[in-house]
C-alpha cells in the first residue's frame, strides 16, 4: 500500500481517454510535451520537493496511515521482540537484565581510536561552529525540517538560535562534541549529534558524564544507517577527553531504560489546542466545557514570588542542592551552571523564586520554552509550550507554587504547560488538571550499571 501511494502521486503515465486524457494526441505533440523530461528514472525526492507544501503534507500523512510504524519500539512489550543490532555491541545493560551492582560496564582503560569513523561515500565529518550565525542557521534548518514532530506531521519543532546556544553551550562546553555530517558536493549539513559535559549523581556515585542532545539525521538519509555512525563518532570524541559515561533520554525503548516516565499536559489556550488537534487533550469535552474546566486565576497568590535575577544564583544553588539530595538520579550543578541554565532568557527559560520576609529564598521553579510550527492551518501558524524544568520548595505548598507557575506561563502567551511525572510532580499533576498523554520518555545511562528507579526518584530533566 505504501508503494501504491507514492506511485499514484508521481505517475509519469500519459492519461488515457478513460482517465480524462485525449486519445487523439499526435506522437509529435507528445514528444514536444516530454522534451523537458531528463533521460532515465525521475528522482522521487526532487518530485516531492517540487510539489506545493500542502500537497507534500497530504502525501506524508497518507504514508503515515499505511506505514507499519516506527522502526524502534515505543513500549517494553514491543522491545522484547526487537533485534538491536547496534545497541547489542555497546556497553549498555541488556533488556530484561536486573542488577543490584553499581559501576562501569566496560571495565578498565579501553583504547580509543584516533581516526574518525568512516562515513558513506560522498559525506564528511564536520564540527559546526555555533559562533557563526550562518552555521547556526544551517543547524536550525536541519533540526526544524527533520527533528521529530508529531506523528500526523501537522506540528513541527521550531528551534531558535537563542535556544540552541542555551542548550549546547553551557559552562565548559566542548566545541568538538558538536558532531555534524555534510554532503561533499554542496556542503549541506545533513546530520548532527551533540553532547555537553555534566556532573551527574546516580545513586551515591557522582561523576562527569556526557549529556547527549539533539540527534538528527535528514529524513532522506535515514535508510543509510547514519545514526549508529553518528553515535559512534560522538562516543569516540567524548572518550578522547577521558569521559566514558553518558546520560540521555529518548521517546523510544532502547537497551535498557533506567527509568520510564510519562508526559502530562495542562491546556492554557484550550480553543487553540482544539483547533490544531493538539495530541493529549481530553477527548470527552466540547469547547465550552474545556474553557470552563481549564479556567485559571487571573493573578498569582504566593507572597514574594518574582523573576530570578543574578543576585539569586547563590540562594537558588543552595535550594537545588538541598532538594536534589532525595533523588537517585540528579544533576550536580556549580553556581555558574545554575546561572546558565536558570537565569531568565527571553523566549528560552523562565525562572521564578520566592523571597521570604527575611530576604532568604525559600522556593524556586523554572520552565523552558518549546516552540513549534503548525503546518497548513488556516488560522494558527505556531504553538508555544512551557516545559517544567526544576522545582524546589521549602516553604510553599508544591501545588500552590505550581498553580502560580501555570498562571504566569499563560500570562506570557504559552498555549500549553507540559511536565514529566518525575521528582515530586505527581503530587500536583491531577490536582491542577494536567492530563496524562500516551507519550513516554525513557532515561538511559551509557557504560554504567545500576538498579532501575521509579520516575519519582528521577531529579533530572534534559531539555532537547
Amino acid at each position: 500500500m505504501e508503494g501504491q501511494c507514492v506511485n499514484m502521486s508521481f505517475s509519469d503515465k500519459t492519461p488515457t481517454a478513460a482517465e480524462g486524457g485525449s486519445p487523439k494526441k499526435s506522437k509529435k505533440k507528445l514528444k514536444k510535451e516530454d522534451a523537458w523530461r531528463p533521460e532515465g528514472p525521475r528522482d522521487p525526492f526532487v518530485m516531492l520537493d517540487s510539489l506545493p507544501e500542502k500537497k507534500q503534507q497530504e502525501i506524508q500523512r497518507a504514508l503515515h496511515l499505511f506505514s507499519p510504524g516506527p522502526s524502534l519500539p515505543r513500549t517494553l512489550q514491543q522491545a522484547e521482540s526487537h533485534a538491536y543490532r547496534f545497541w547489542d555491541t555497546q556497553p549498555v545493560p541488556r533488556l530484561g537484565d536486573k542488577t543490584a551492582a553499581h559501576g562501569p560496564i566496560a571495565e578498565g582503560e579501553v583504547s580509543v581510536r584516533e581516526e574518525p569513523y568512516s562515513l558513506p561515500q560522498g559525506f564528511s565529518w564536520d564540527t559546526p561552529d555555533l559562533s557563526s550565525p550562518t552555521v547556526l542557521n544551517e543547524l536550525r534548518a536541519l533540526l526544524n525540517e527533520n527533528y521529530r514532530g508529531e506523528d500526523d506531521n501537522t506540528i513541527r519543532r521550531d528551534f531558535s538560535p537563542e535556544y540552541l546556544q542555551w542548550a549546547l553551550q553551557p559552562p565548559n562546553w566542548q566545541a568538538h562534541w558538536h558532531c555534524g555530517v555534510r554532503v561533499d558536493t554542496n556542503n549541506k549539513l545533513v546530520g548532527f549529534i551533540a553532547a555537553v559535559p555534566a556532573d551527574v549523581c546516580a545513586y551515591e556515585t557522582q561523576q562527569r558524564m556526557a549529556q547527549v542532545k539533539l540527534l538528527c539525521v535528514h529524513k532522506k538519509l535515514r535508510l543509510k544507517r547514519m545514526t549508529p555512525v553518528l553515535i559512534r563518532e560522538l562516543t569516540r570524541r567524548v572518550s578522547r577527553q577521558g569521559v566514558r559515561q553518558a546520560v540521555y533520554a529518548a521517546g523510544v525503548v532502547l537497551p535498557t531504560p533506567l527509568s520510564s516516565c510519562r508526559y502530562w499536559h495542562r491546556p492554557l489556550n484550550p480553543r487553540k489546542l482544539m483547533e490544531v488537534n493538539y495530541p493529549g487533550l481530553r477527548q470527552n469535552m466540547n469547547l465550552q466545557r474545556a474553557l470552563k474546566f481549564n479556567r485559571l486565576p487571573a493573578v498569582t497568590k504566593t507572597k514574594g514570588l518574582r523573576p530570578m535575577t543574578e543576585r539569586d544564583v547563590a540562594g537558588t544553588h543552595s535550594l537545588l542542592q538541598t532538594n536534589g539530595s532525595k533523588f537517585q538520579l540528579r544533576p550536580v550543578w556549580s553556581p555558574q551552571e545554575v546561572e546558565h541554565w536558570l537565569l531568565p532568557r527571553e523566549g528560552v527559560i523562565d525562572t521564578y523564586v520566592v523571597e521570604g520576609d527575611g530576604g532568604a529564598l525559600t522556593d524556586v521553579v523554572s520552565f523552558y520554552s518549546v516552540s513549534s510550527r503548525v503546518l497548513n492551518h488556516p488560522v494558527h501558524a505556531d504553538l508555544r509550550a512551557a516545559h517544567l524544568l526544576h522545582m524546589a520548595s521549602s516553604a510553599t505548598d508544591l501545588a500552590d507554587l505550581m498553580e502560580d507557575t501555570v498562571v504566569l506561563a499563560k500570562s506570557k502567551g504559552f498555549d500549553v504547560f507540559s511536565a514529566l511525572d518525575v521528582m515530586d510532580n505527581r503530587s500536583f499533576l491531577d490536582k491542577l488538571k494536567f492530563s496524562v498523554s500516551d507519550s513516554s520518555l525513557h532515561y538511559y545511562l551509557y557504560n554504567w550499571m545500576c538498579p532501575s528507579m521509579s520516575p519519582d526518584k528521577v531529579g533530572l530533566v534534559l531539555p532537547n
